[in-house]
């Protein structure tokens, strides 16, 4: 089929608009080089190994979870998680106290009608190399019904696990149990609204603010014990389909990951400058504007006016060479 020439010129200009920065630091953004990785959905900076980040692919891959050097994109070992099921449709993945690795298989493609899904946790390896770990797996349910997810998160004090619902109107954050139980089901209640169609979530490392991110923007909140305080919007990259989200170890930074075949993963700076990790974040520049107005839906004014200025520009060429 033709396609009209300014779609062609707007998808080249959206793909050269998503290529990182620089690749040189794990937080200034890289791209994803391993071929297996086609579907990165979930995305988790390691606090044990800096500048390694932990992603998996979103369905029909089996148990891996792949370690990622943030300076070269390279794959620098791969898990193969024992004592699960086949998993489903894995969707996120976050790091909790003492280095513990927690692994949402909460996607439900069927629009919510699994009675069920799983959250799986393992323990970080001291080592990076390919390895098999065991696995805990733990039921989830939710008290008022079965419902499609997306992002999960664990609080960096407290261990505490939580759910945000995907719905395009809006979701609500899930509390899970103080401690999950390998036995029986683990209920999950909604304790506050999220004004987000949201495809991941992240806490600071302080666990003080939540970001949470969609597919074309986002919204940080302050965080006091799982109730949300809206603090404004946060500065998306526009990416092909964007789906996770993850803060920096230090916290200085939010990087932001989407699917596709050597997928970037862009850093924007913390809104404010002050992710509650590290010195970098006391000092960071652009925030919230890094990318352009703050208060738009993610992609910047000023990105979306080039965008608008370029794309008309190639097709009034378009226009005229079609006249001759």
């Amino acid at each position: 089929m033709r396609r009209p020439f300014a779609l062609i010129a707007a998808a080249l200009l959206v793909g050269a608009l998503a290529v990182p920065a620089s690749a040189a630091d794990g937080d200034e953004g890289f791209a994803i080089k391993d071929p297996r990785i086609t579907e990165s959905s979930g995305l988790a900076a390691s606090r044990l190994h800096p500048g390694i980040y932990w992603t998996h692919n979103d369905s029909d891959d089996g148990p891996y979870l792949y370690a990622v050097d943030g300076a070269t994109g390279e794959t620098v070992a791969r898990l193969t998680l024992t004592g699960i099921g086949t998993p489903r449709d894995v969707e996120a993945v976050s790091i909790g106290p003492g280095d513990r690795i927690f692994v949402g298989d909460i996607g439900d493609n069927l629009g919510g009608s699994w009675p069920y899904v799983w959250i799986y946790e393992l323990p970080e390896p001291k080592e990076l190399k390919d390895a098999t770990v065991r696995a805990t797996q733990y039921v989830v349910k939710y008290s008022d019904g079965a419902r499609d997810a997306e992002s999960l998160v664990v609080h960096p004090k407290t261990g505490r696990v939580y759910i945000i619902d995907k719905k395009e109107e809006g979701g609500h954050l899930y509390e899970g149990p103080a401690e999950l139980s390998a036995s029986g089901s683990n209920v999950f209640r909604p304790v506050a609204p999220v004004e987000l169609w949201a495809t991941d979530a992240a806490l600071s490392p302080d666990g003080r603010r939540l970001a949470v991110r969609g597919y074309f923007g986002g919204i940080h909140y302050a965080w006091n014990g799982g109730k949300l305080r809206r603090e404004g919007r946060l500065s998306v990259p526009l990416q092909g389909q964007g789906e996770s989200v993850t803060y920096s170890a230090d916290g200085s930074r939010l990087m932001y990951g989407s699917e596709g075949a050597e997928s970037p993963v862009e850093a924007r700076d913390v809104p404010g400058g002050d992710g509650g990790g590290g010195e970098r974040g006391a000092g960071a520049k652009g925030g919230e504007n890094s990318a352009g107005d703050g208060d738009g839906d993610g992609v910047g004014t000023g990105t979306l006016v080039a965008v608008a200025v370029v794309v008309a520009a190639l097709f009034g060429l378009g226009r005229l060479r079609r006249r001759r």
